[in-house]
Protein backbone atom coordinates (compact mmCIF):
# COMPACT_ATOMS: atom_id res chain seq x y z
CA UNK A 1 0.00 0.00 0.00
CA UNK A 2 1.14 3.15 -0.85
CA UNK A 3 1.61 6.09 1.69
CA UNK A 4 -1.27 8.43 1.82
CA UNK A 5 -3.69 6.07 -0.26
CA UNK A 6 -6.36 4.55 2.33
CA UNK A 7 -6.69 0.20 2.05
CA UNK A 8 -10.57 -0.33 0.74
CA UNK A 9 -11.68 -3.80 1.84
CA UNK A 10 -13.64 -5.36 -0.88
CA UNK A 11 -15.51 -8.34 -1.11
CA UNK A 12 -17.90 -10.68 -3.05
CA UNK A 13 -20.72 -12.82 -1.60
CA UNK A 14 -18.65 -15.93 -1.90
CA UNK A 15 -15.14 -16.89 -3.71
CA UNK A 16 -16.70 -18.60 -6.50
CA UNK A 17 -19.11 -16.38 -9.04
CA UNK A 18 -22.81 -17.54 -9.02
CA UNK A 19 -23.63 -18.75 -12.34
CA UNK A 20 -25.77 -15.77 -13.13
CA UNK A 21 -22.79 -13.37 -13.01
CA UNK A 22 -20.96 -15.79 -16.08
CA UNK A 23 -21.63 -17.01 -19.88
CA UNK A 24 -23.59 -19.63 -18.15
CA UNK A 25 -26.06 -17.16 -17.17
CA UNK A 26 -27.64 -13.61 -18.03
CA UNK A 27 -23.57 -12.40 -17.29
CA UNK A 28 -25.01 -9.82 -14.58
CA UNK A 29 -21.91 -7.53 -13.21
CA UNK A 30 -21.89 -8.95 -9.54
CA UNK A 31 -22.40 -6.96 -6.81
CA UNK A 32 -19.51 -5.82 -4.91
CA UNK A 33 -18.96 -4.48 -0.79
CA UNK A 34 -16.55 -1.68 0.05
CA UNK A 35 -15.35 -0.61 3.70
CA UNK A 36 -13.09 1.74 4.13
CA UNK A 37 -14.32 4.58 1.74
CA UNK A 38 -13.70 8.31 3.55
CA UNK A 39 -15.53 11.82 3.18
CA UNK A 40 -12.42 12.81 0.53
CA UNK A 41 -13.67 10.33 -1.92
CA UNK A 42 -16.34 11.83 -4.55
CA UNK A 43 -16.72 9.05 -6.69
CA UNK A 44 -15.29 5.15 -7.47
CA UNK A 45 -13.72 3.16 -10.19
CA UNK A 46 -13.81 -0.85 -10.80
CA UNK A 47 -11.90 -2.46 -13.19
CA UNK A 48 -12.41 -6.62 -13.35
CA UNK A 49 -9.33 -8.51 -14.91
CA UNK A 50 -9.29 -12.48 -16.19
CA UNK A 51 -5.78 -13.21 -16.32
CA UNK A 52 -6.87 -16.63 -18.12
CA UNK A 53 -8.14 -14.64 -21.01
CA UNK A 54 -4.95 -13.63 -23.53
CA UNK A 55 -2.67 -10.75 -22.29
CA UNK A 56 -1.11 -10.11 -19.34
CA UNK A 57 -3.91 -7.78 -17.97
CA UNK A 58 -7.32 -8.35 -19.69
CA UNK A 59 -10.35 -6.46 -18.47
CA UNK A 60 -13.89 -7.72 -18.31
CA UNK A 61 -15.23 -4.12 -17.18
CA UNK A 62 -14.28 -0.96 -16.61
CA UNK A 63 -16.46 1.80 -15.04
CA UNK A 64 -16.65 4.81 -12.73
CA UNK A 65 -18.20 7.55 -11.53
CA UNK A 66 -19.95 5.55 -9.19
CA UNK A 67 -20.49 7.43 -6.00
CA UNK A 68 -18.81 6.46 -2.94
CA UNK A 69 -20.81 3.64 -1.81
CA UNK A 70 -20.62 0.65 0.22
CA UNK A 71 -22.35 -1.49 -2.01
CA UNK A 72 -21.87 -1.70 -6.26
CA UNK A 73 -25.06 -3.30 -6.86
CA UNK A 74 -25.64 -6.40 -8.62
CA UNK A 75 -26.60 -6.48 -12.91
CA UNK A 76 -25.36 -2.89 -13.67
CA UNK A 77 -26.81 -2.91 -18.16
CA UNK A 78 -23.78 -3.02 -20.66
CA UNK A 79 -24.49 0.49 -21.87
CA UNK A 80 -21.88 3.56 -21.68
CA UNK A 81 -23.81 5.98 -19.45
CA UNK A 82 -25.64 4.30 -16.30
CA UNK A 83 -28.63 5.87 -14.33
CA UNK A 84 -30.62 2.76 -13.01
CA UNK A 85 -29.49 1.44 -10.55
CA UNK A 86 -27.04 3.95 -10.01
CA UNK A 87 -25.21 6.79 -12.24
CA UNK A 88 -21.94 5.67 -13.16
CA UNK A 89 -19.69 5.32 -16.63
CA UNK A 90 -18.53 2.51 -18.58
CA UNK A 91 -15.48 1.85 -20.68
CA UNK A 92 -14.74 -0.39 -23.44
CA UNK A 93 -13.67 -4.00 -21.98
CA UNK A 94 -10.88 -5.94 -23.85
CA UNK A 95 -13.49 -8.22 -25.79
CA UNK A 96 -14.52 -4.62 -27.24
CA UNK A 97 -18.06 -4.62 -25.61
CA UNK A 98 -19.27 -1.94 -23.25
CA UNK A 99 -20.35 -3.21 -19.01
CA UNK A 100 -19.09 -5.84 -17.39
CA UNK A 101 -18.29 -9.44 -19.52
CA UNK A 102 -18.28 -12.45 -17.09
CA UNK A 103 -16.05 -15.65 -17.33
CA UNK A 104 -16.27 -18.43 -19.59
CA UNK A 105 -13.40 -20.76 -18.99
CA UNK A 106 -13.66 -23.98 -21.68
CA UNK A 107 -15.26 -27.16 -20.02
CA UNK A 108 -12.66 -28.88 -17.05
CA UNK A 109 -11.18 -25.52 -16.15
CA UNK A 110 -11.18 -22.61 -13.82
CA UNK A 111 -10.96 -18.78 -14.23
CA UNK A 112 -10.09 -15.86 -11.60
CA UNK A 113 -11.52 -12.90 -11.78
CA UNK A 114 -9.78 -9.56 -9.99
CA UNK A 115 -11.57 -6.53 -9.29
CA UNK A 116 -9.73 -3.69 -8.08
CA UNK A 117 -11.58 -0.84 -6.63
CA UNK A 118 -10.20 2.99 -6.86
CA UNK A 119 -11.39 5.54 -4.56
CA UNK A 120 -11.08 8.91 -6.49
CA UNK A 121 -10.98 12.38 -5.19
CA UNK A 122 -13.04 13.31 -8.80
CA UNK A 123 -15.35 12.74 -10.85
CA UNK A 124 -13.66 11.50 -13.98
CA UNK A 125 -14.28 13.67 -16.98
CA UNK A 126 -13.47 11.26 -19.91
CA UNK A 127 -16.04 9.96 -22.80
CA UNK A 128 -18.45 7.01 -22.42
CA UNK A 129 -16.72 3.86 -23.80
CA UNK A 130 -12.99 4.80 -22.66
CA UNK A 131 -10.36 2.05 -22.89
CA UNK A 132 -8.47 1.05 -19.59
CA UNK A 133 -5.36 3.02 -20.25
CA UNK A 134 -6.91 6.14 -21.28
CA UNK A 135 -9.19 5.67 -18.11
CA UNK A 136 -6.30 5.04 -15.69
CA UNK A 137 -4.29 7.83 -17.15
CA UNK A 138 -7.18 10.00 -16.08
CA UNK A 139 -7.02 8.46 -12.48
CA UNK A 140 -3.77 9.33 -11.96
CA UNK A 141 -3.42 12.11 -9.15
CA UNK A 142 -6.88 11.54 -8.22
CA UNK A 143 -6.40 7.68 -5.85
CA UNK A 144 -7.67 8.16 -2.66
CA UNK A 145 -8.00 4.52 -1.35
CA UNK A 146 -7.56 0.84 -3.29
CA UNK A 147 -8.44 -2.51 -2.57
CA UNK A 148 -8.89 -5.55 -4.45
CA UNK A 149 -10.77 -9.13 -4.08
CA UNK A 150 -10.60 -12.36 -6.90
CA UNK A 151 -13.39 -14.63 -6.94
CA UNK A 152 -12.79 -18.04 -8.88
CA UNK A 153 -15.66 -19.84 -11.95
CA UNK A 154 -15.01 -23.50 -12.83
CA UNK A 155 -16.64 -25.14 -15.98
Amino acid sequence: MNPGIANLIVSLRSAELPVWNTCDGPDLSPELRVRGLTDEMLSMAVFALNPFEPGCSFTTWIIWNLSPSPLVPEGIPPQDVVTAPVDAVQGTNDYGSIGWRGPCPPPGETHRCLFKVYGLDAMLDIAPGTGKHDVIDAMRGHVLGFGETAAMYSR
